[in-house]
């Protein structure tokens, strides 16, 4: 199985957001952003994997400013790292300015999906190999990301966590 690169699992999805999907301030619901990027973060797994792929869990998403109704929104995805049959996708929240151009950053969240076989199997994934300086970083980080999450929902002994270790002691 071939090493990837995170950019061959870029995903964008631009989108407008519509009165109906505003809630009484006309702000996009938090809710439809939040399925927005698991759509976005699923098509960037499936391109990583080239296997069928489900959302194992919602690890971490940051609501920085909201929305507003009219707004042009691009939620850009792509994996982070890969494990054995899991990946991390990192998606990052975009809203644009339709006369200056301007991009402001508004929301980012980590999901973790895995690849499963027709059957729900899990499947292994290519190794992902990052280039970018914030592609490192985000690697890096990930595997304490994961680690905490096992640990705090119990699949994981505080001690075995090495990564975790680290930054405690």
């Amino acid at each position: 199985m071939k090493a990837k690169n995170p950019k061959d699992s870029l995903t964008v999805l631009t989108d407008m957001v519509l009165p109906g999907e505003t809630n009484p301030l006309n702000n996009l619901f938090g809710g439809e952003l939040l399925a927005r990027m698991d759509r976005a973060c699923s098509i960037s797994a499936q391109r990583h994997s080239r296997e069928i792929t489900v959302t194992a869990s919602v690890n971490h998403v940051i609501f920085r400013k909201a929305v507003p109704v009219g707004s042009v929104v691009s939620i850009e995805a792509k994996v982070s790292r890969s494990f054995n049959s899991s990946m991390e996708i990192y998606a990052d929240v975009w809203i644009e300015d339709l006369k200056t151009g301007k991009r402001t950053k508004v929301n980012e969240g980590i999901y973790t999906f895995v690849a499963v076989d027709k059957t729900g199997i899990p499947v292994k994934v290519p190794e992902l190999i990052p280039e970018t300086d914030l592609e490192k970083e985000r690697f890096d980080s990930a595997l304490r990301r994961k680690q905490l999450s096992l640990v705090l929902s119990g699949r994981m002994n505080p001690n075995d966590a090495t990564e975790l270790k680290s930054l405690f002691s």
